[in-house]
């Protein structure tokens, strides 16, 4: 029965993704998006779609994403590629997983968004109210590599579009130091980006 279930639940997950691909789905934040240029492999990755709509690609920078079906999207990134190319580069996206979404039956859910170095990257459904810091104790913990002294909470004001940054100190906090920061309440749409550690940081 336990096995059954799981691949239920894992067939159910594929064929999201597999819904995705057709030519009708609009790309929404919080999915996960691989990016393939043939002519050079160094820039193949998986990106989240960012609370703005955007995804930031090397060489071709921030490119809206939401509301574009996978077709436009590779359009937009062949476009954005190509002055760095002597010929029009080869370019592949496919939805690797699609944004969770809460059922509409309580507001008592907000969605956030976890970046960088860490377990488990990606949209997650949390508790309103939840602090930055109970949300990094439950989300999976960080990689070996991550630049825990600099992680930062990246929000966009509702108001004004405009994004303000604070920096939190997770080292600091496992000594048993007071970082104000931490103890943020997180809102819908905010942004944790856990950066990589610098040469002999």
């Amino acid at each position: 029965m336990f096995k059954w279930i799981i691949s239920a639940i894992l067939a159910f997950g594929l064929a999201g993704a597999a819904l995705a691909q057709g030519s009708d789905y609009k790309i929404r934040s919080g999915d996960s998006l691989s990016i393939e240029v043939l002519e050079d492999a160094s820039l193949n990755r998986v990106l989240l779609v960012l609370p703005d709509g955007n995804v930031s690609f090397p060489l071709a920078g921030n490119v809206k994403a939401a509301g574009l079906t996978v077709a436009g999207l590779k359009s937009a990134l062949t476009t954005a590629l190509a002055p760095n190319f002597a010929a029009k580069p080869t370019v592949f996206v496919a939805v690797q997983s699609v944004a969770r979404r809460s059922s509409g039956t309580s507001r008592r859910k907000i969605e956030v968004f976890l970046i960088g170095e860490v377990s488990e990257p990606g949209m997650h459904e949390i508790t309103s109210g939840t602090t930055v810091l109970q949300f990094l104790a439950q989300s999976g913990g960080f990689t070996k590599f991550a630049a825990k002294k600099r992680i930062q909470l990246r929000r966009t004001e509702a108001s004004t579009g405009i994004v303000k940054v604070y920096s939190i100190d997770y080292r600091a906090v496992e000594r048993g130091g007071d970082v104000p920061n931490a103890m943020a309440r997180m809102i819908d749409g905010d942004v944790i980006v856990v950066p990589e550690k610098r040469l002999f940081e």
